[in-house]
C-alpha cells in the first residue's frame, strides 16, 4: 500500500503513533510529526479536543470523525471514557443524528442498498472488501427510535449499533457491517429535504417489499453465510414477520423484540429479587401494544413459565393498553400477538369506567393495580402523578419503567417518579437521565438499554458458531444480568451494571449463550473450555 492509504485507512491509521521502524518501512517519514506517541498520549490529546466541545451533536461530528480517520483510537477513546461517550455515540443523540443525517454525512460507512438498484443487490453485495463478516445491523428507517421514519437517516443505527458490539462485546470493527435498506421514506420532511440523500418515493410496501428484502437476504446468505444479522428499527408491520420468516434460514434475531425484552426482564429480575420476591407474583401493565411491547411480554411469559405457571396463568399477569385501549377479548383491530394477552370480557364488565369500549391507561391502573408499569408508547409524560399515586396505594415500591426513545418521548422524568412516590420508585428508563435528588438523596437513573445485552448475546453466537438464536438465549442473558445488579446489595444501587464493567459481564453472557447454543444442537459441538479459549482469542481490544 502507498504510504498516504495507510494513513487514510481508519484500521490501518496510527497517527503520531507509528514508530520509527514502521515510518521507515511504509514511507512515512516527513509525512507525521517526529514525535512517536504511545496511545494513551494519543487518548490525552484527544480527549482534551473532545471536551472543547459544548454540545452532543458536535461532539458526536468529532468522535465520528476520530472513528473514520483512526478506529483504534476511537476505541479506546470510548472505552476509557465509556459513560460520557455512549450517550453520544448512541442514545439520544444518535436520534438527532438520524434526524440530520443527509446534512452530516461526510465519510463512507455501511452499504446503502437502494429499492431501484434492487436487481444490482447481489453485486453490491459481492462487491464488499470484506471476506470475512461476523455481524451485521439492518435496518430500513421505518421507525428509528420514537422518531418514526427517517428514511436513510436510519443508518446512524446500525453504525451506532455495532460500534457498542466492539466496546462491549469485543467483535472486530473490520467484522462488523452496518446496511440500510433504502425503500423510500413517507416522511414529508425527509422528501422536500433538498439535501435527503435517500431514494425520494414513498415506501415502497406489499410484495415489492417482501421481495427487496429477500433478495437481500439471499445475497448476504451467499456472501457470508455465517454471518449473525441483527434486524433493527423496522416498523410494527414488518418487525415480527421478518423475523419469523427468516430467522430458519440465516442465524438472526430482532434486538427491538428480543434485546428489549431481554433487558426489561433483567431490570424486573433485579428488582424483584431486591424485593425478595419473585417474578410470577407481579402484576404487569404494558402501555404500548407494538412490537417491543409485545416482545416483552413474549419473553417475561416464557420467564413466568420457568418459574412454574402454565402459559394461562403466565399471560394472566399482563395487561396491555394500546391506541384503542385496553385489549380485551371484543375489542377490535387488535393482532395475533395481543390476543395471547387480551382480557377476558367478564372481568372487564365488573369494573366501573366511563367508556367501556376505550379502557384507559388510568382506568386500567385503578381496577388491575399493578406492581409493574412499563412504557414503550412513544408518549411523552403519560405517566402523571394521578397515574402514580393510584399505583402506589397497592404496592410499596413500584416498579416503573418509561422505556421509549429518545428522551423527548419518555412516559415520565425520573425525578417526578421519586418525588411522588417519596423516593421509592424502583426506576429505569430508555434513554439516559442525569441523576436525581430526594430529599437529600441522589438516585443514578439506570438506564434500560439494549447494550446490554446484546453484544454479550453476538459473542455468544458468533463464537460458537451458532446457526439458530433461539428466545431462551435471551431469557438466559437476562438471567445472568440480573445477577450482576448492584441493588442486591444496595437498596437504592442500580438495577443494571456500571458501564465500565459491561465487557467482562458480556464475555460471561457470552460463555453461557454459546453454551446453550451448543446444549441446543444450534452449534458444533465443543467443551465449554474450548468455546471460553475462542472467546477470549476472538475479543478485540482497542491497541496498536
Amino acid at each position: 500500500m502507498r504510504s498516504k492509504d495507510i494513513l487514510n485507512d481508519p484500521l490501518l491509521n496510527k497517527g503520531s503513533a507509528f514508530t520509527q521502524k514502521e515510518r521507515d518501512e511504509y514511507k512515512l517519514n516527513g509525512l507525521l510529526p517526529f514525535h512517536v506517541s504511545t496511545i494513551d498520549e494519543q487518548v490525552q490529546r484527544r480527549y482534551g479536543n473532545f471536551c472543547e466541545h459544548t454540545t452532543p451533536l458536535a461532539k458526536f461530528e468529532f468522535l465520528n470523525a476520530l472513528q473514520n480517520r483512526n478506529e483504534v483510537l476511537f476505541y479506546r477513546l470510548a472505552s476509557q471514557h465509556i459513560a460520557e461517550i455512549l450517550p453520544l455515540i448512541y442514545t439520544p443523540t444518535v436520534g438527532d443524528v438520524s434526524i440530520k443525517y443527509s446534512s452530516l454525512y461526510r465519510d463512507h460507512r455501511g452499504i446503502f442498498i437502494s429499492y431501484p438498484l434492487r436487481d444490482k443487490i447481489e453485486e453490491i453485495v459481492d462487491l464488499l472488501p470484506q471476506d470475512e463478516v461476523d455481524v451485521i445491523v439492518v435496518t430500513d428507517g421505518e421507525r428509528i427510535l420514537g422518531l418514526g421514519d427517517l428514511g436513510m437517516g436510519g443508518m446512524a443505527i446500525p453504525i451506532g449499533k455495532l460500534a457498542l458490539y466492539t466496546l462491549f462485546g469485543g467483535i472486530h470493527p473490520a467484522r462488523t457491517l452496518p446496511v440500510l435498506l433504502d425503500i423510500g421514506t413517507n416522511n414529508e420532511a425527509c422528501l422536500k429535504d433538498p439535501l435527503y440523500l435517500g431514494w425520494r418515493n414513498p415506501r415502497i410496501t406489499g410484495k415489492e417489499y417482501d421481495d427487496f428484502v429477500d433478495r437481500f437476504v439471499k445475497a448476504i446468505r451467499k456472501r457470508y453465510p455465517k454471518v449473525l444479522l441483527q434486524w433493527e428499527d423496522f416498523a410494527k408491520p414488518h418487525a415480527k414477520p421478518l423475523l419469523d420468516r427468516y430467522r430458519n434460514e440465516i442465524c438472526s434475531f430482532n434486538d427491538d423484540i428480543q434485546g428489549t425484552a431481554s433487558v426489561v426482564l433483567a431490570a424486573i429480575l433485579s428488582a424483584v429479587k431486591s424485593l425478595g420476591t419473585n417474578l410470577k407474583s407481579q402484576r404487569i401493565l404494558v402501555f404500548g401494544g407494538g412490537s417491543a411491547g409485545m416482545g416483552i411480554c413474549h419473553h417475561l411469559v416464557e420467564a413466568l413459565k420457568a418459574e412454574g405457571l402454565s402459559e394461562a396463568e403466565a399471560c394472566s399477569r399482563f395487561y396491555i393498553v394500546d391506541i384503542y385501549g385496553l385489549v380485551h377479548t371484543h375489542l377490535k383491530g387488535i393482532d395475533e400477538a395481543q390476543k395471547r394477552f387480551a382480557r377476558p370480557t367478564a372481568e372487564i364488565s365488573m369494573w366501573s369506567v366511563p367508556d367501556p369500549s376505550h379502557i384507559t391507561l388510568i382506568d386500567t391502573v385503578k381496577h388491575m393495580m399493578p406492581t409493574v408499569l412499563i412504557g414503550v408508547s412513544g408518549q411523552r409524560n403519560v405517566f402523571t402523578k394521578e397515574l402514580v399515586h393510584l399505583m402506589e396505594q397497592h404496592v410499596e415500591r413500584p416498579i416503573i419503567l418509561p422505556l421509549s426513545n429518545p428522551t423527548c418521548c419518555s412516559e415520565a422524568e425520573p425525578q417526578d417518579l421519586l418525588l411522588w412516590t417519596s423516593g421509592n420508585a424502583i426506576i429505569a428508563t430508555g434513554s439516559p437521565f442525569p441523576p436525581a435528588n430526594y430529599h437529600g438523596r441522589t438516585f443514578s437513573i439506570p438506564q434500560c438499554n439494549n447494550v446490554y445485552i446484546f453484544p454479550g448475546v453476538g459473542l455468544g453466537v458468533i463464537a460458537s458458531k451458532a446457526t439458530f438464536v433461539s428466545d431462551q438465549l435471551f431469557i438466559k442473558a437476562a438471567q445472568l444480568l440480573s445477577d450482576h445488579a448492584p441493588i442486591l446489595k444496595n437498596p437504592q444501587g442500580s438495577l443494571f451494571p456500571a458501564l465500565e464493567d459491561l465487557r467482562k459481564v458480556s464475555r460471561e453472557i457470552g460463555i453461557e449463550v454459546g453454551m446453550m447454543a451448543i446444549e441446543q444442537g444450534k452449534a458444533p459441538k465443543i467443551s465449554r473450555d474450548e468455546l471460553i479459549k475462542t472467546i477470549d482469542r476472538m475479543m478485540w481490544t482497542p491497541d496498536y
